[in-house]
């Protein structure tokens, strides 16, 4: 019997130490939301290609390492910002994420500060080999990611509009490295931050009476529901016209007209929807807002193709 006990306590442990370094990679990964990261990548990568860099060719655009090294800086100064918005919301996201809480439970928090400090030193070195305005851009830009999470988050209105502006950050600097300036994709900047506002109020709904425990004013929590209504509804109808300005003025065509020419039905379904006001239907409304960020993503990459053959 002890010889059986021994034989078979190792491969216990063993077992035991395979499931905690596995929970350690996934906390860690949710910890630095790896997949938010690989999602403002690839929307990167789209808009760069066929947006703002619409002249060059696939293949002086694969080896155009200036411009590689600046999304990889980008990738690393995202994940470097979630990793300090993490630990500072640790609190908080313990009542509303206490699944994610716990698996980021395996790693103490000063590795997530290790972490948090490799990012930003690698990111900004591999900034300083590729310009020094390169370099300014992206102190700026982890400045106030660290800002942000520190104070602003805190901050009525403030909290919503750095949030978006920060999410845009590494559009703005693809635009002006490239010099697209247009009505086009200025009308399409100012759709994507009302729709990026709406998602970040309306998860703010969600979240109402945990953010005020924990000292955040939002929206929602600081006016009554039907002001909060108001101004949801009112940013929805706003990103309507523009939607339909940019159908009127710029000639988007394909997938991307279509794109547009839907939208104005998803948005007049997330009214709708915000009516309620029910948990259920901001739920629903905060999922078809995100999900129609994605479509655009993919619309883009679709129209951009099309355009290329």
């Amino acid at each position: 019997m002890n010889s059986e006990k021994e034989t078979f306590q190792p491969k216990n442990t063993a077992s035991k130490s395979l499931f905690y370094r596995f929970s350690q990679l996934v906390g860690f990964l949710l910890g630095a939301r790896v997949f938010v990261a690989a999602l403002l990548t690839f929307a990167l990568y789209v808009s760069t290609f066929f947006l703002f860099n619409q002249e060059e060719s696939l293949r002086n655009f694969v080896f155009d390492f200036k411009v590689h090294g600046i999304i990889f800086c980008t990738v690393l100064s995202i994940l470097a910002g979630g990793i300090i918005n993490q630990f500072y919301d640790f609190e908080k996201d313990h009542i509303m994420k206490p699944f994610r809480t716990r698996i980021q439970s395996f790693i103490q928090q000063k590795y997530f500060l290790y972490a948090y400090l490799g990012l930003s030193i690698i990111s900004l070195g591999v900034a300083w080999m590729i310009s020094h305005r390169v370099f300014v851009f992206f102190v700026i830009y982890q400045f106030f990611m660290w800002f942000y999470s520190h104070k602003l988050s805190r901050i009525l209105i403030i909290n919503n509009l750095t949030f978006v502006s920060l999410t845009l950050y590494p559009f703005f600097g693809m635009m002006v490295y490239y010099e697209t300036f247009s009505m086009k994709v200025f009308l399409m900047a100012i759709f994507l931050f009302l729709i990026l506002l709406s998602i970040d109020i309306t998860k703010d709904t969600l979240t109402k009476s945990v953010d005020k425990t924990f000292g955040y004013t939002t929206i929602p929590n600081y006016f009554k529901t039907n002001i909060t209504k108001i101004i949801m509804i009112s940013l929805l109808i706003i990103t309507m016209a523009v939607s339909m300005k940019i159908i009127a003025r710029t000639g988007v065509s394909g997938f991307m007209g279509y794109y547009f020419a839907g939208g104005l039905f998803i948005i007049i379904l997330c009214i709708y929807l915000f009516l309620d006001y029910s948990r259920r239907s901001k739920s629903a409304t905060l999922n078809i807002l995100r999900l129609w960020v994605f479509i655009g993503i993919i619309a883009m990459l679709l129209n951009g193709i099309e355009s290329k053959i």
